[in-house]
């Protein structure tokens, strides 16, 4: 009998709409099981790419297909816009939001992929000056941020102003942290360059930095000396072992490993140091017994099930799996076991049946700069890896990059944007407007009138440093 046959009445609910979430619900979809997928926003984002977004290379509509339309074609499919505020395990039901609508959705099976935000390690008002690099907003405002650092230093007389409105700080050397500074190197000192009359770009600061001892240290010390060397050639000042203390409007301070401290001077920061897990994996804790880590993702079973609840699963970067990074690959994997195991329950199979979650890992790649890049592959059926860098591994990543974007259309302009920056240096999408630069800044006072908390003195004050972030 078909899975349709049999899952008459079964409810799915899937909570986030990331790679895990959409590929759980194209897998069920398929098989034709009732599903209603909720999520906080209306689109399916590709972030590997939002530093692209960030730096004027492609448009964010490229990466960030509407939801509804991807799922059109599977009619068991339902999409619902909110933000889930409450899991209730014992009634089975999922309580979201949408501004002032609340919606109740039960479920029989429940799949979790509500993804991972920036993480500040305790110090979230660092927010305020150096964003992360997780949402369209993030990249948009950031857009905003870096072109507008070029726009007040060519209206400034103080060289010191200047200076520090061309300093860039990228904090974080992971693969996004490396694709950021590479691709703010680029804009300052091909794209930008001759554009300006009274400042030269291509004498701006691109720091990178990070904690640790080396870039990239996923990839092994060797691949990581060499997008060091490539970041270098490329204009970029790499600071290892360098700790960030605190962050103001004006600049870092940073603590070396000799214990030491010292102060940048910069307006636009980029984080790109930590991830945390939602807030939602915290709910599971406390009324089961999972347990969570340290950036709050779930402890699942082999089957990637919560203990004592088979049919509620968490994939992707929500769940703490050994051996699976948090990438794509592991929430598309994790995404499509999940459901497999909703379509075999549907079909009579027990819970102790299913085989366990097994990852393939198909390798890492990180871009460094034009036409250089980074990869490790796995060599099946051994330990050993291939490792490579250069124009190939920058060829793979543009070619793997591609098959993972949602879409024909969207495929088809991200290569025309891509082959118009990799000729011409050109950037077709650096428009900023007025939204981006006083969004967070909006929002800001919008949750402290709705605390209460705000007055004549704070709006004031938070006026005063709208008009700075225009300049950050």
């Amino acid at each position: 009998m078909s899975p349709t046959e049999h899952s008459t009445g079964h409810r799915v609910v899937i909570v986030g709409s990331g790679f895990g979430g959409l590929t759980a619900a194209q897998t069920l979809g398929k098989a034709g099981v009732d599903v209603t997928l909720i999520a906080r926003t209306s689109h399916h984002l590709f972030q590997p790419m939002l530093y692209q977004v960030a730096t004027g290379i492609i448009a964010e509509g490229e990466i960030a297909p509407t939801t509804r339309l991807v799922l059109k074609k599977y009619k068991s499919v339902k999409v619902e816009l909110g933000e889930v505020e409450k899991i209730d395990l014992e009634r089975k039901v999922i309580v979201s939001r949408l501004l002032e609508r609340v919606t109740e959705t039960p479920y029989d099976s429940l799949i979790l992929a509500a993804g991972a935000g920036q993480s500040y390690f305790g110090n979230d008002h660092f927010a305020e000056y150096a964003p992360g690099l997780k949402t369209i907003d993030d990249a948009l405002e950031l857009r905003g941020r870096i072109l507008g650092a070029f726009e007040q230093a060519e209206l400034s007389d103080d060289p010191a102003e200047r200076e520090k409105l061309l300093t860039f700080v990228v904090i974080g050397a992971g693969a996004t942290g490396v694709e950021m500074a590479g691709q703010i190197a680029e804009l300052a000192h091909k794209t930008l360059k001759g554009a300006f009359n009274n400042i030269d770009p291509t004498k701006s600061r691109i720091i990178l930095m990070d904690g640790a001892s080396a870039v990239l240290p996923p990839y092994g010390e060797k691949l990581g000396k060499k997008a060091a060397a490539e970041l270098e050639r490329a204009g970029v000042e790499i600071q290892l072992n360098a700790m960030v203390v605190d962050l103001d409007y004006d600049g870092v301070v940073v603590k070396d490993k000799d214990g030491s401290t010292r102060r940048i001077e910069s307006q636009c920061k980029v984080w790109s140091a930590g991830v945390a897990a939602s807030p939602l994996g915290k709910q599971l804790a406390e009324q089961t017994d999972v347990e969570i880590d340290r950036a709050g993702r779930v402890l699942v079973s082999e089957d990637l099930s919560i203990p004592g609840h088979p049919n509620v699963f968490a994939v992707g970067d929500m769940a703490f799996v050994k051996g699976v990074p948090g990438v794509a690959q592991g929430a598309i994997q994790g995404g499509r076991y999940a459901a497999q195991c909703v379509i075999d329950s549907i079909n009579g199979q027990t819970p102790d049946q299913r085989k366990p979650f097994s990852y393939w890992d198909k390798g890492s790649l990180a871009t460094v700069a034009r036409y250089g890049a980074v990869a490790k592959i796995p060599i099946p059926k051994t330990n050993k890896t291939l490792e490579f860098s250069g124009f190939l591994a920058w060829l793979g990543w543009l070619l793997v990059h591609l098959v993972f974007l949602v879409g024909f259309r969207n495929r088809l302009a991200a290569l025309a944007s891509w082959t118009l920056s990799f000729v011409t240096y050109s950037r077709s999408q650096l428009t900023v407007t007025e939204q981006q630069v006083y969004a967070r800044d909006a929002i800001n006072r919008v949750d402290r009138f709705a605390d209460g908390s705000d007055s004549s003195d704070s709006a004031e004050k938070s006026e005063t440093s709208s008009s700075k972030d225009q300049a950050s």
